[in-house]
């Protein structure tokens, strides 16, 4: 179905705001582990867990989401998961027990999966292509600002009002958006209608057909490694900063926020850098960014130092995945939706698998060596990209659709 008609300033606006609670909700936990660390008695490396459960969660749960908004509508599906968000939220709070707070952030985790992506397709169902990039931004930069919310929040309210305030602010955030999505949509039912009857046979088939396209192998490999060393070693900078530095959480996930502020000057100048570097110049200037970011904040001696490779980092990681996740709109044109599902899956199991390899790291080496490798991979990661995309260019391409920037 495709609906050309200008959609709704308010749903875009509340998208944006449950997308914000999202990413806020992901990246809440990052400065707050040493407080977390405390108040269970339990050393960072066990409490990081609730990170890692958060995103595996949020991978696996990818894969269902795309059949069940086809089959009841996208934005009804959003408002009742996003609803659900509030649950896991309020039960993170109240959790008096490590294992308590994991099982809710399991909870958050898959509820909050369904909103980003689901968001992108309604925008893809709703918006003429030739708005549509507009239209993501707008949406999108709600995430990219919860993310580094996220971070900011959750290391500043652990230093004043406790670490269980960030959460009752997560649980608002949540009835708010979800709320007001349901509400408007039972008054305006036609803006979600359902797509399809058989979602799960379809999405299965459709999964078949992207895993026996080499190309989309690769990319969906790509991601995955980019979240193990990205995300993985991202979960841990924040401790890494408070404890080698000796700064305070709130000053900790500040310089970590920078990361993030990447993003967003990136979405700000994207045009020009396209231009001026094509995409195989992203994909290796974003691994040689990560590279000396990462690498930076392992060997950081000052905040100053450590804020501009945090800043180098984001901007690195941005211009990379960019160029993986226009790649991955291409790779099989025929199952967009099912495709970009499996890409987010991808990159946020890979984020749950770096998580749990940094807590090993963790027990047997300093988290220096932590960041340094992530550094390390990264940089190589940029690399082979950029060499598989001039590889893709000269060869002759597996669907009529080459992907590109529009």
């Amino acid at each position: 179905m495709s609906n050309t008609s200008p959609p709704s300033r308010l749903v875009i606006l509340l998208l944006a705001l449950a997308g914000f609670a999202s990413m806020a909700s992901m990246r809440v936990t990052d400065a707050m582990l040493p407080a977390l660390s405390y108040a269970f008695e339990r050393p960072v490396a066990d409490v990081a867990q609730n990170i890692t459960f958060f995103a595996i969660a949020y991978g696996v749960m990818q894969l269902a989401y795309g059949p069940l908004g086809d089959r009841h509508g996208t934005l009804r599906v959003i408002g009742l998961a996003t609803v659900a968000c509030a649950l896991g939220a309020l039960g993170s709070a109240l959790s008096g027990s490590l294992s308590t707070l994991l099982l809710f952030r399991t909870l958050t985790g898959a509820t909050a999966a369904a909103i980003i992506p689901l968001s992108m397709a309604w925008v893809g169902d709703n918006v003429p292509y030739e708005s549509r990039q507009v239209t993501l931004a707008h949406m999108l930069s709600g995430a990219v600002m919860g993310l580094i919310t996220g971070q900011v929040a959750g290391g500043f309210l652990a230093d004043t009002l406790g670490w269980q305030a960030a959460f009752y602010l997560l649980t608002t955030l949540f009835l708010l958006a979800g709320g007001l999505l349901l509400t408007m949509l039972h008054r305006r039912p036609g803006l979600s209608p359902p797509r399809s009857e058989q979602g799960g046979v379809a999405f299965v088939s459709r999964l078949r057909e992207i895993l026996l396209i080499a190309r989309a192998r690769r990319i969906l490999v790509l991601v995955f490694l980019e979240g193990i060393a990205a995300f993985g070693a991202l979960a841990f900078v924040a401790s890494h900063l408070y404890e080698r530095l000796g700064v305070s959480l709130t000053r900790a996930g500040l310089m970590v926020a920078l990361f993030g502020v990447g993003g967003l000057i990136f979405a700000a100048l994207a045009r020009p850098l396209v231009r001026r570097l094509g995409e195989p110049g992203l994909a290796a200037g974003g691994g040689v960014l990560m590279g000396v970011g990462f690498v930076g904040l392992a060997l950081a001696q000052q905040p100053i130092a450590a804020a501009a490779a945090a800043f180098a980092a984001g901007l690195g990681f941005y211009m990379m995945h960019s160029t993986l996740q226009i790649n991955a709109t291409q790779m099989a044109p025929a199952a967009r939706g099912t495709a970009m599902a499996v890409f987010a899956g991808c990159l946020f199991l890979g984020q749950s698998v770096g998580v749990s390899l940094g807590g090993v790291i963790l027990r047997l080496a300093d988290s220096l060596w932590l960041l340094a490798g992530a550094g390390v991979w990264l940089l190589l990661l940029g690399m082979a990209f950029a060499w598989l995309l001039r590889q893709w260019r000269q060869a002759k391409p597996e669907s009529p659709a080459t992907p590109r920037y529009q």
